[in-house]
C-alpha cells in the first residue's frame, strides 16, 4: 500500500456507483468513511441497503454540517460532481485534499497501469485491450468509466496484475499520483463543455493522464488529431503515434485496408480491416491504439493480432442488433456527443433512418449533419435538442424531419420510413439524460424494441 488511510476520515461526495465502492474499499483498509449527498430527499437507510453488513460508513445528506469540515483530512469526488463548487472550495481552503475514485484505487492497488482517454472510442478500446491484456498476463482488471469501479479490484491486485482503466476527463480532475505505465489519448473533440466551460480547459484535463509518466513510461496519441499530435511535443512520456492518413517513420498506420506498424522507418504489415469485427475507420483507429498500447506492454504480435481478429463490437457502439423485415438495426446509443455520432453514420452503407437528439450538452451539430451526405432518408428528433437539432439541420438543407414525444415513438416513426435495403441507426449526438438514467438503458431499450418487432 502507498499511503496509510488507517484511523483517517474521509469525506465521500456522491452515493452513486463511485461513492459507494470508494466507502467499500476505505472501510476495508481501516479508514473511517462519511458517505454524503446534498440531495435531502435521499434516503439513507436506502444509501445504506447498498452497502455491505461489515463497512461502517456516516451517512448525511442535505447541508453538510461545518462540523464535518473540521474533521475531515480528506475528501474523495465522485466523478459526477464538479469540482468548481462552494463545497470544493471550502476544502481547498482548509488545505484538504480533492481525490477522485480513480487516485484513491491508484494508491491502494499494485501492479501495472494502463490508460486510456479520449473523447470518443474510449470503450471499445479498453475493452479490446483488456480482452488481449487476458489473453497474455494471468491477473487482469478491465476498469474504469467502462462500468467497473477501480476501487472494487484494487486491493485484489497484486505485483503481477495489470489493470486497464477506461478515465473519463471528470476522473481526471482529480488525480495527484496516479501513473499509468502506458497511457493513450485517442481523440479530442469538443465534448462536456458545460462541465469544463471551455475547450482549452477539456484538452488540459485530458492531457493530465500523463501528468506523472516519465520517459520510462509510453503514451499513444493520435496523429491525425490536432489536439494529440500538439501534445506530443511536450508530453513527458515516450509517443507512439497511430494514424489513419499517413504512412508515419515510427509507429502504427492504416495503409489502404492494411494496419501496418513502423520501426525507423521499416514497415511491416500486420493485418487487414476486413479481418477484424468492428466496422468503420474510427475503430480502425480504435485498434491501431490498443495494438500500439498491448505492444508496449510486450505482448507478442501473434497473440494481439489473434485477440483482434476474435473481438466483438462493444455494446452500444454502433452495434449491429438485427434484420428486420430486410432492415438492418444498428444500436449506437453510446454516441453521445456529434462526434461520436459521425463516426456511426460514416459506418452505414445504405440509405439511413437515423434518431438523434437527447440532453443538451451545449454541442454544436453542423459537422454532424454535414456528415450525412446523401445517406440519412429521415431524421427522427427527440428529447431537449432536438429544436436546436432540426434548425441546423434546415440549414444544411436536411428537409425530412420528423420530431417524436417518445422514443418508443421515435422508433415507430423509423419502422414506418425503413424500407427493406434500409438501415436504422439510433446515433443521437447527445446525452440520455432527462429521458433515460443512461446511454445504456437507452441502447437496450432500442434492442428490445427491435427484438419485438415481427417479420411480417
Amino acid at each position: 500500500m502507498k499511503t496509510d488511510l488507517r484511523g483517517k476520515k474521509v469525506l465521500i461526495v456522491g452515493t452513486g456507483i463511485s461513492g459507494i465502492g470508494a466507502a467499500e474499499v476505505l472501510c476495508r483498509v481501516g479508514a473511517c468513511p462519511v458517505l454524503y449527498d446534498e440531495n435531502e430527499k435521499l434516503i439513507k437507510e436506502e444509501v445504506q441497503s447498498r452497502l455491505s453488513p461489515d463497512c461502517k460508513a456516516d451517512i448525511i445528506t442535505g447541508v453538510l454540517p461545518e462540523t464535518v469540515l473540521e474533521s475531515v483530512e480528506l475528501a474523495v469526488f465522485s466523478p459526477g460532481v464538479p469540482v468548481d463548487t462552494q463545497l470544493a472550495d471550502g476544502l481547498r481552503k482548509r488545505q484538504i485534499r480533492i481525490w477522485g475514485e480513480i487516485e484513491l484505487a491508484y494508491v491502494l492497488g499494485k501492479g501495472q497501469v494502463i490508460a486510456i482517454t479520449g473523447t470518443n472510442g474510449k470503450t471499445t478500446t479498453t475493452s479490446l485491450v483488456g480482452e488481449i491484456m487476458k489473453a497474455y498476463y494471468e491477473s487482469v482488471f478491465i476498469v474504469g468509466n467502462i462500468g467497473n469501479p477501480y476501487t472494487e479490484t484494487a486491493l485484489l491486485s497484486g505485483g503481477e496484475t495489470v489493470t486497464v482503466a477506461e478515465i473519463s476527463s471528470f476522473q481526471l480532475e482529480t488525480i495527484e499520483s496516479f501513473h499509468p505505465h502506458v497511457s493513450a489519448v485517442l481523440n479530442i473533440t469538443p465534448d462536456h463543455l458545460n462541465r469544463h466551460h471551455t475547450m482549452e480547459n477539456y484538452v488540459a484535463v485530458k492531457e493530465k493522464i500523463a501528468l506523472n509518466q516519465t520517459k520510462d513510461d509510453i503514451c499513444v496519441l493520435n496523429y491525425e488529431d490536432e489536439y494529440t499530435r500538439a501534445f506530443g511535443e511536450r508530453c513527458p512520456a515516450s509517443v507512439l503515434y497511430f494514424s489513419s492518413g499517413r504512412r508515419l517513420k515510427n509507429g502504427y498506420y492504416l495503409e489502404g485496408e492494411e494496419i501496418c506498424r513502423a520501426r525507423d522507418g521499416k514497415a511491416e504489415r500486420l493485418m487487414n480491416i476486413h479481418e477484424m469485427n468492428l466496422v468503420g475507420l474510427c475503430n480502425a483507429e480504435n485498434v491501431m491504439a490498443a495494438i500500439a498500447m498491448s505492444d508496449a506492454m510486450g505482448v507478442p504480435m501473434d497473440v494481439i493480432i489473434k485477440t483482434v481478429k476474435s473481438f466483438k463490437a462493444v455494446e452500444h457502439r454502433i452495434e449491429f442488433v438485427a434484420t428486420k423485415r430486410g432492415v438492418d438495426y444498428y444500436n449506437d446509443s453510446k454516441a453521445t456527443n456529434p462526434d461520436a455520432a459521425i463516426q456511426g453514420i460514416k459506418a452505414m452503407s445504405k440509405p439511413t433512418v437515423l434518431i438523434g437528439g437527447g440532453y443538451d450538452k451545449q454541442s454544436e451539430y453542423d459537422e454532424w449533419i454535414e456528415a450525412f451526405g446523401d445517406k440519412v432518408k429521415c431524421l427522427v428528433l427527440i428529447g431537449q435538442t432536438r429544436d436546436k437539432i432540426a434548425s441546423c439541420a434546415r440549414e444544411h438543407g436536411v428537409e425530412n424531419i420528423v420530431f417524436a414525444e417518445t422514443f418508443e415513438e421515435a422508433f415507430k416513426i423509423c419502422v414506418q420510413n425503413a424500407a427493406a435495403g434500409d438501415a436504422v441507426l439510433l446515433s443521437p449526438a447527445c446525452a440520455s439524460w432527462g429521458m433515460f438514467p443512461n446511454y445504456e438503458v437507452r441502447g437496450r431499450a432500442f434492442k428490445e424494441f427491435v427484438n419485438q418487432l415481427k417479420e411480417s
